[in-house]
């Protein structure tokens, strides 16, 4: 790639989560290229980018935003704009809100890795459901949402290429932006997984945040039901209810090392992933170790699970519809070693490939159409 001056945009840099790994990797990338954010929690920075180049807004300095960064939804349009990447060749953001939004030159060019639309304008129930806040608060942020659906529509077209994470969210780009975007799935890092010798021990897994949208109740009751052991890894507001649903199969560890988690993939009977994500990460992971699914027939797994051998789907998000998956997990033979070499394919090595190739394109089809005049000023 000829030499550009890059700069990578992320909406906030707050939790070690996939879309961070994602900056992460477009760091490895792109190693020169400064970072900008609205906001940076330096404690929850992944490792890969402790010595990175990040830049912040004037939102960083607002007491307690770190701990309270959902409630300035409000400020974020107005934040990600302050941030002057107008000088930059490449800009390179990656958004679920509002990175996609930054301002840039007339000659620049702008390439969105797209985890969803802005789920708060577009999904506002959903998203909401695992924020706790009181109602008066949830009614006013609902009237908000009007001009940020405006204001991100309009964003997303002065994006010269928009990229979907999965089959969904290139269908909700479609029907929110009208954009029909290529897909890229998200990096995984398979190299940190091996797969182990032997039989898998007599239990089940769920790894997750413990909201109630991850719909983990589901897995919960139905192995109560079952009398099947599980074992559910990850912390969150929705822990107490779990617990009191929980029988005596059941056990909670809360938070794991990630080596602690690696062990209990390695050694489960299958992951349980009874929600529905934009992609899911943890899936693949576990498939990295060697080990199948139990998802539901939704959102991302649809992307990442090849049925009976991969893993199982089930098909209507209820406590029988999954009791019956669990139940005839057993009638069939997994392949540890194929079930990995399906995990290789999401990579990121090959996601580095398709990044490149893609801006590569989007690099040659601006230098055909440099010829055609620009608007003055820019936007």
């Amino acid at each position: 790639m000829r030499d550009l001056k890059i700069a990578i945009v992320h909406d906030y840099l707050n939790q070690m989560g996939g879309a961070e790994r994602v900056v992460a990797v477009l760091h490895k990338m792109f190693p020169e290229a400064p970072i900008y954010t609205t906001i940076v929690d330096r404690d929850k920075l992944l490792p890969e980018l402790q010595n990175a180049v990040i830049h912040t807004t004037w939102m960083q300095r607002i007491p307690g935003i770190l701990n309270k960064f959902k409630l300035y939804f409000w400020l974020y349009p107005f934040s990600i704009r302050s941030i002057n990447v107008k000088s930059y060749d490449l800009i390179l953001s990656s958004s679920s809100a509002y990175a996609k939004g930054v301002r840039k030159g007339r000659q620049s060019l702008h390439v969105c890795y797209c985890y969803t639309p802005m789920r708060f304008v577009w999904d506002f129930d959903t998203y909401m459901e695992s924020i706790q806040v009181p109602r008066l608060v949830k009614r006013i942020a609902k009237w908000l949402i009007y001009p940020l659906k405006r204001w991100d529509k309009n964003n997303s077209e002065h994006v010269d290429r928009l990229i979907a994470i999965s089959t969904i969210v290139k269908e909700r780009i479609k029907q929110c932006y009208g954009v029909n975007a290529p897909i890229i799935f998200p990096p995984v890092e398979v190299s940190r997984f091996s797969v182990k010798e032997g039989e898998p021990e007599d239990y089940f897994l769920v790894v997750s945040r413990l909201v109630s949208y991850k719909k983990i109740d589901l897995a919960i009751e139905a192995c109560t039901q079952s009398g099947k052991r599980l074992i559910v890894i990850g912390d969150g507001p929705d822990r107490q209810r779990l617990e009191q649903l929980a029988g005596d199969t059941i056990t909670f560890l809360g938070r794991k090392s990630d080596e602690d988690v690696v062990r209990y993939m390695q050694n489960c009977k299958a992951l349980i992933f009874p929600g529905i994500e934009d992609f899911g990460i943890t899936p693949l992971e576990a498939n990295a170790c060697g080990r199948p699914i139990i998802a539901y027939y939704g959102g991302g797994a649809l992307d990442t699970i090849i049925a009976e051998q991969t893993g199982l789907y089930f098909k209507e998000q209820s406590i029988n519809s999954l009791k019956s998956t669990i139940n005839r997990f057993d009638q069939y033979n997994w392949d540890p070693q194929y079930i990995r070499q399906h995990a290789e394919q999401f990579s990121e090595y090959i996601f580095i490939e398709r990044m490149q190739s893609i801006i590569e394109s989007s690099l040659k089809s601006r230098e055909i159409n440099s010829t055609i005049p620009e608007p003055e000023g820019s936007y």
